[in-house]
């Protein structure tokens, strides 16, 4: 533990003196942007921006047009054209830039004759980057931690300091024996394993299409097919995420166990929901559509759930059964 406060504390001075050195550096830079060369950068950018907003000026409505033509699509696609179409802007500006910097590339040799095109070039395509990834997610707070995580993320990278707060986030770890847990692993796993869960909900929910659209299968099977593509899939997120960023799962089974012991009193109820869920499915005694009665409650089945059955009553009311009553 002593070393790694040691190195903790090293770690914070580089973070300290990496700081103040790009402070002086921000300085100088602002010094320079007042050069020739940079002032006929900052030109070039106002003409690529000018250009880029003619270019969302006039192909909006082709976009749009082209949008509202496209209805019947799976919703996906459709989310990332609209994306797509509420960035033109940026994407125009960012490729205008990156041509500008080409084409200074070839006219001079020096670096400094393009920097600022680079440097705004660069920004754009995190931009854009960064946005569209965003709106891709659903969720409203792992939109917000998506967003924020990617710029900072590519801020310490351009301030260069990401190295240093590497090794602070590596030094600050718990040990169980062998077993080392720092905060850098941890972090690792959180983006790792948050972005194959995405992927295996994406997956599983064009599997569920496939599997709902199969005319040969029975609604039991389906239901039961689905609940097992789902299990599989995000189970293997799960295991690949932690697998994938060094994490010892042979010497987290103890503390595993444990705490599965716990959370296995505490979610009895779910999990015999989950079993009785399989079980209904498997034994095929009821199905989407059929008319049962249970207490006070008379109705017909209008989906099968993980954890519960959906019954909607005449008078149009949904009532959610739990698996293991029935």
């Amino acid at each position: 533990m002593i070393a790694g406060n040691s190195r903790g504390n090293e770690a914070s001075m580089d973070m300290r003196d990496a700081f103040e050195t790009w402070l002086t550096s921000l300085a100088a830079w602002a010094e320079n942007l007042l050069l020739p060369s940079r002032l006929a950068q900052l030109g070039i950018l106002l003409a690529c921006l000018a250009l880029a907003v003619g270019v969302r000026l006039w192909l909006t409505p082709k976009m749009n047009a082209w949008l509202r033509s496209l209805e019947g699509r799976p919703k996906w696609q459709l989310r990332v054209l609209v994306v797509l179409r509420n960035r033109i802007q940026l994407i125009a500006f960012m490729a205008l830039s990156w041509l500008a910097a080409g084409v200074m590339a070839e006219i001079s040799p020096f670096p400094s004759r393009r920097y600022l095109l680079v440097l705004a070039a660069t920004i754009a395509t995190a931009w854009l980057a960064v946005g569209i990834a965003a709106r891709l997610v659903r969720n409203t707070l792992a939109r917000k931690v998506v967003t924020y995580g990617l710029w900072t993320y590519i801020a310490l990278y351009y301030l260069g300091l990401l190295d240093d707060v590497t090794v602070l986030l590596g030094s600050l770890a718990i040990e169980f024996g062998d077993f080392r847990l720092s905060a850098l692993a941890v972090l690792k796993g959180i983006v790792v394993t948050s972005v194959l869960l995405w992927a295996a909900g994406v997956a599983s929910r064009a599997a569920r299409h496939r599997i709902e659209a199969a005319p040969d299968l029975s609604p039991s099977v389906r239901v039961l097919g689905i609940k097992l593509l789902q299990v599989l899939l995000y189970g293997s997120a799960v295991f690949i995420g932690l697998k994938a960023v060094g994490f010892d799962l042979t010497a987290l089974a103890v503390l595993s166990g444990a705490i599965g012991v716990g959370l296995g009193f505490g979610l009895q109820k779910v999990v015999s929901n989950l079993v009785s869920g399989l079980i209904i499915v498997m034994d095929r005694s009821i199905k989407p559509g059929d008319v049962i009665s249970l207490g006070d409650t008379f109705g017909w089945i209008n989906a099968l759930g993980a954890r519960y059955v959906s019954v909607v009553t005449r008078d149009g009311k949904e009532y959610l059964i739990p698996n293991e009553d029935l």
